[in-house]
Parts: C-alpha cells; structure tokens; sequence
C-alpha cells in the first residue's frame, strides 16, 4: 500500500534540483561580482566589465526557465521583470547593474527557499514521525510486518522510544508515553490499563503492550498526516492576491519605463526603472508568511489543510459551534451525588460505583471514574445483570443492589422527589441507587462545559469575531443554559444535520464563518462552512476529513491561538507585499527622473527584498501578546490546586447534603451531617483554600498583571471563611443546649446553600479563569 508517508518520502526531488539550482547561481553570480569588483579596482575595466556581463548571462538563462514555468502555470508573475531588467543591462552595457541583479535574484530565491524550508519544518517532521512498521505478539513470539497489515485486536508490542503504530488500548500495567506530537505538550503522561493511546505518540519509558482498536488507515496519525501533506500556501487567497499585485504591476512597470525612455531619451532611465522592479521575492514574501503561520499552528498542535484555510481562518467574523465535545467535554461527570437520610453521599457514590465498574455505559463509567477520583475503596459485585435502558442489577456486600432508573409506579419519598426537581432544573440525569429494593441514593450526572471554553469564547471576541451562535441537537433548555453561561448571541437546538447545515449557509451569507465540531453528525456544516474545524483528538474520522482545520489536543483554546495565528500570518503576508510594493514604486519613481542610476537601484531592490522576505518570516515566532505565559512554577501549583478541586468535591456534597438533611428531618440526624460537613471545611477545605491565597494566587499574579487581578478570588476565600465560622458558631450554640433550636435553623440552612453555592461558584470560576492557564 501507498501510504501518505512514502509519497511525501518521494516528493522532495524536484525542490532538492531546484534548490541546486539556486545555489549554483547564487554561487556564480557571487563570484562573478566579486572578481569584477576586484578586476575594476585593479583598473582593468574591461575584464570588469566581462566578468559582469557573465554573470548577467548566468542569471538569464534560469530566470528565463522560471518564467517560462510560470507561464505554462497560467500565470506571469514578476520574474518577467526580472528578465526585461537582465536583458536591457546587457543591451545598455550597465554590466554591474546587471551583476547586481543577477546577484539579487539568486539571493532571494535561496533566501526565499530557506525561509520555506524553515516555515514547514514542523510540517515535514510530522511526515517523517510516521511509524512504518509493528511489532504483533502471536503465540509463537514477537514479528514485525508492516504497518498496513496491522488488524483490528492484534496485541501489538511497543518498544522504548518507538511511535505508537496505531490506535489502541494499553494491555499491560501501565505505559509513560510523550504526547507533544500531538497536543504540543511537553509533559509526558502516564496511560494506564485499558486506557486509550492514539497513534503517533512515543513511548517515553518501558515496553508495553497494545491492542490495537484500528487499522493504519483510520487512526489518528494517518489522518493528520493525509491533512500534512496537504498543507501549503499555494493556494491561499492572499497569495492570489499577490498575483493579482503582479498582473498590475508588470504592465504598470513596463508603462513607466517606457515614458522614462521617451520622456528622456535615456534607455539607461528605462533600464533603471525595470532594475528597481524587479522584487523577485517580493511577492513570495506572502506565501512565506502563510506557511510560517502553518508551522507556527502544527507546533500547537492545530493542523491547517492548506494555506488558503488558514488566511480565511484570519479573516473570519462569525463562529458556529457544536455543543457536546466541543464547548463541553462529550463525556458525562457526577454533578451532585444525593444520599437517603441514612446513607452519606459517599457511600451511595461508593455502591454505585462497586456495581456499574461491570457495566460499560458511559454514564457507569462516569460514577466508577468520580469514585475512584475520589479515593473510594470499591468492593466486588456478584450476579450482576443489565437489562438495556434500565440499568445494572447485582450483589455487593451481601445486599442486592441495584443502580438506573427506579421501576414503573414506585412511590418516591420526599427526597427523591427533590431530585428529580434540580435534575429538571439542571439538565442532568439521574442514576438511582436502591439496596434491597428501597431508593438509597441518586447520583446526577451531566455533560460539563469545558473549562477553556469561556477564556477561548472571550479571546475570539477579542480577535474580532462579531457573532457567535450555538448549534446543536440537544433539547433547547440545557442549550440555552450552556449559551448564558458562555455568552454567545444565539443558540439554534434540537437541529438535524440538515438543518445545521442549513443554518451554516444562512451565516455565511453575512460573513466568512467558522464551523466548530467533533461528531459525524457535523461533518456536512462542517464542510458547508467557510473554514470546518474538528476536535480531532476524539472526535469522529468524518468530521476530521470534512474539516478544514483539525484541532489533535482536546483542548478547545487552541482554536483561539489558531485563529491569532491566522490573523498575525495574514497581516504580515498583506504588509510584506504592500510594503515591498510602495518601496518599489518610490524607487521606480526616483529612477524614472534619472535620480537613481541602475547599479543604485539594484542594491536598493536587494536591501527592499530581503526585508521584506526577513519580515515575512516573523510570522514563525511566538506573539508575546497572544495570551499570558505561565511559569514552569506556577503550572505545577496549577495541576496541584486542579487535582484537589476534584478530590473536594465530595466536601461540596457533604455541605449540600447537610443542608438538604435539615430541610427534610431536622433532627439528631441532620445535625450528625452538620458536624460531618464542619468537620471536612476544617480538615480540608479552609486548608485548600488558604494554600490557593498564599501560593497559587502570588504565583499567577505576575502572569495576570498584578494582585488586583486575583482580588475578587481573594474575596471568595474570605466570605467561604466566614461562612465557616458561622456554622460553627450555630454548632457550638447546638452542643450547649443539646441540639439545634428551632430559630437556628433558617439560617444554618441558609449558611449551608450559600456555602454550597459560593464554592461552586468560585470553583468553576478559578477552573475558567486560573486553571485553564495551564496545557
């Protein structure tokens, strides 16, 4: 099989002879200026002269084949110039002014061809990362075949410091793999057993073993590599717009060269005019812009298809997204977790999860993560069963257990029917627990936003996107909730892919418009919009064919650096060409009136061009401005504070379900839960966040321009604090008099919720604000 990687090993041989090419004539043209210079202070101007002349003639026969080229390409760009410019120095006998051009013209090809070759580094390592062979383990041992004879659960063996081959799960313990292929993160990650690994990554500690879940063909390298290839900045709009800069300027050039010369009399003043028009690599500078915003992209982990995707990503106003995968992670998490009176939420958490880490539905796999994230010893279950749109069945600890939805015509008890009330509420669904027939608890569970999806909503205004719609299939209430939350101008839900298809091509009669998905149900708007963008890193294949610009992090963020990227590669492509352009005019002018001899203007027209190219190329570095930096420091105290957040939030349902107890039965019970709430503030909680006021915030103050910006945080902590203190103080009120009295109760329940709601709050705001700083 052909793959994508052997044809791009095959494709360099014309730019290797092209490259040559240009350094032979740098080379010849170099020497000839330089020995004519030597010869001519040597006072032998005739041997000047020769060695000029020759070097003219050096630089007109490969001119003349690139122009050629250009014209059986359909197109006469300013090269032509460049050989009118050679031709009339030799007709004139201006010898140095045509060295100087033949100089000129090999130095910026070679320079434009390394400025190239530099741009898409990144783009030709992808190519050259891709794994060719495996290593399949059969009962007889260990072979390696080649990569497109891999199948669907062949257990393959992956060596230290080798790609992973394929799409896979980790077989054996555990597998410590280097990702920045990838997402552009340095760090390297720990998979564990059964944990997915995508092709393309490298195995940065011991062999392991994977079974492989696809074929070369549709994993995920293959597939960013096909979208590699493809990339370039031929066809981008704003090179087209550099031609069209040609089809005016050639004629314009040759219009004044020729009233230069009937105006004077002078051919010199024509050939002078035509010498200073000749910006070789002017026009290239556009290009060399865009593929240096191409490589500056793939380095974050964002493949452009080509370079015509990434200036229309730059100029683009209005953003369509998707909602599940996209703003919000596709995948559900435990949101609250509600116990019967005689249970704790972390037991209830802790039987569901001992009886759905049997089950492989997503919604089981989401109470066995949350379990297991917060520490939760889960016991072994026996007999289990699972009827399809019920749940799962089975025996833990003696007691049959049962974890899904309660059964037709049950009563609920006062409890559960407040659970169902905020599942409505909050668009969450709802697991049951019942042990021995009886409902012991509910665990809700609900798609959540993204973290990075505000910050990256916020930057895309910023970069100066007017209109940001939602457009989803979900029901409307939940959409709409995610739409307030982030701050879009529209939401269109319950959409067929038809229709979101038909509501892409309404937008895109007001403007170049984004599209933004992950799943097969987007790949038509995907490809019905001006630019397609894919969450590829787990999004569908179809959805990443359809697209335009695949995002291979799960990090919806990036798509706001893509699209500063676009923009900056853009604008230095425009102002490259523009300004090259200018110069070259006023020179053209100057020269016109005899000012500027060709010899001057052919070293004007070198400094011109090389600027002009130099200037293109900033378009690879980093924009200082683009976002904050985060130092090494501050992003492990990111990670730190981050995986506590996770493990605290079994203290937010203590909290919650204290206050739900003394709504319910305030009696010894509830007071129990109170104390057990109290008693994780003061171990845990206070603790947390007193470390986030002293180490964290410091540590991010810098990068956030100051303390100020950490103040409304700073002030969280200390209503979280008092709100503490006053729950205490009801406590100790509570141990004096043997209980809690009736006029404590108002406002100890509503010391609870406001705690409940404050923490809540200032988490997922430090989560979108703080955390989502780091990669």
């Amino acid at each position: 099989m052909n793959r994508p990687a052997d044809t791009a090993r095959h494709r360099p041989a014309a730019p290797r002879a092209s490259q040559r090419i240009e350094a032979a004539l740098l080379a010849v043209t170099a020497a000839a200026l330089t020995g004519g210079g030597i010869a001519w202070f040597a006072g032998s101007r005739e041997t000047a002269d020769l060695l000029w002349a020759l070097g003219t003639v050096a630089a007109v026969v490969p001119a003349v084949w690139w122009v050629l080229a250009a014209l059986r390409r359909g197109s006469a760009g300013v090269d032509l110039i460049a050989v009118l410019a050679l031709g009339g120095t030799l007709a004139v006998g201006e010898y140095l002014a045509g060295a100087l051009i033949g100089l000129m013209l090999a130095t910026g090809r070679t320079l434009e061809g390394a400025a190239q070759r530099r741009a898409s580094h990144d783009l030709r390592a992808l190519l050259e990362h891709a794994p060719r062979s495996a290593h399949r383990r059969t009962g007889a041992g260990v072979t390696t075949l080649p990569l497109g004879q891999v199948a669907v659960d062949d257990l393959l063996v992956v060596r230290p410091g080798e790609v992973v081959p394929v799409d896979g799960r980790v077989e054996g313990a555990s597998a410590v793999l280097d990702e920045s292929v990838l997402t552009g993160e340095p760090v390297h990650v720990e998979r564990l057993r059964g944990d997915v690994v995508r092709s393309g990554v490298v195995n940065a500690g011991a062999a392991f073993e994977l079974r492989a879940t696809a074929t070369e063909r549709d994993s995920t390298y293959a597939r960013i590599v096909l979208l590699a290839q493809q990339a370039g900045a031929e066809s981008a709009p704003v090179v087209r717009l550099a031609d069209r800069y040609a089809a005016w300027f050639l004629p314009l050039s040759a219009a004044v060269a020729g009233l230069a010369w009937l105006i004077s009399g002078s051919a010199v003043r024509a050939v002078a005019v035509l010498v200073v028009a000749t910006p070789c690599p002017l026009l290239l500078a556009a290009p060399v812009a865009i593929v240096s915003g191409l490589s500056r992209a793939s380095r974050l982990g964002v493949v452009v298809r080509d370079g015509g995707a990434l200036e229309n990503l730059g100029r683009a106003r209005t953003l369509l997204l998707d909602k599940t995968g996209t703003v919000t992670r596709g995948r559900p998490r435990v949101l609250d977790v509600t116990a019967a009176p005689d249970l704790k939420p972390a037991e209830v958490l802790r039987l569901a999860a001992s009886l759905d880490q049997y089950s492989p539905h997503v919604l089981a796999q989401a109470i066995v993560d949350t379990a297991r994230e917060r520490g939760l010893e889960l016991s072994a279950a026996a007999d289990v069963t699972e009827e399809p749109g019920r749940g799962a069945t089975g025996t833990v600890e003696g007691h049959r257990v049962s974890v899904g939805r309660l059964g037709p015509g049950r009563a609920h008890p006062d409890w559960a029917r407040a659970v169902d009330n905020r599942a409505l509420l909050d668009g969450a669904a709802v697991a049951w627990l019942t042990v021995d027939g009886e409902p012991a608890g509910a665990v809700l569970l609900r798609d959540p936003l993204r973290h990075d999806a505000p910050r990256t909503l916020r930057q895309l205004r910023a970069a100066g996107f007017r209109r940001l719609l939602m457009l989803t299939g979900d029901r409307a209430a939940p959409a709409k909730e995610v739409a307030a939350v982030l701050g879009l101008d529209d939401v269109c839900a319950e959409l067929s892919p038809a229709d979101k298809v038909a509501a892409v091509r309404a937008e895109r009669e007001r403007a170049v418009t984004v599209m933004v998905g992950d799943g097969v149900n987007d790949a038509p708007a995907l490809a019905a919009a001006d630019i397609g963008v894919a969450m590829g890193a787990r999004g569908s294949t179809a959805s990443s064919e359809a697209a335009d610009v695949v995002l291979t992090t799960d990090r919806v963020d990036r798509l706001a650096a893509a699209v500063t990227i676009a923009q900056r590669a853009r604008r230095i492509a425009v102002q490259s060409a523009l300004g090259g352009m200018l110069m070259s005019l006023a020179a053209m002018a100057a020269a016109a009136l005899g000012l500027l001899p060709p010899a001057a203007g052919a070293l004007l027209q070198e400094g011109i061009d090389a600027a002009v190219i130099l200037n293109a190329l900033r378009a690879l570095r980093v924009d200082r401005a683009a976002g904050p930096a985060v130092t090494p420091a501050a992003e492990a105290l990111i990670h730190r504070f981050a995986d506590e957040h996770h493990d605290l939030q079994d203290v937010l349902d203590a909290v919650r379900d204290a206050a739900d107890r003394l709504s319910v039965t305030p009696g010894a019970p509830a007071l129990a839960a109170v104390e057990e709430a109290h008693r994780l503030l003061v171990e845990r909680l206070l603790p947390h966040e007193y470390a986030e006021e002293h180490e964290l915030y410091p540590a991010l103050a810098p990068t956030l321009g100051g303390p100020e910006a950490t103040a409304t945080m700073s002030r969280a902590h200390t209503e979280i604090e008092r709100l503490s203190r006053r729950i205490a103080t009801h406590l100790e009120w509570a141990r004096a008099d043997g209980g809690l009295a009736a006029e404590q109760l108002d406002d100890l329940r509503s010391c609870l919720y406001g705690l409940n709601t404050v923490l809540r709050l200032h988490f997922t705001q430090e989560e979108e604000n703080y955390f989502s700083l780091a990669p």
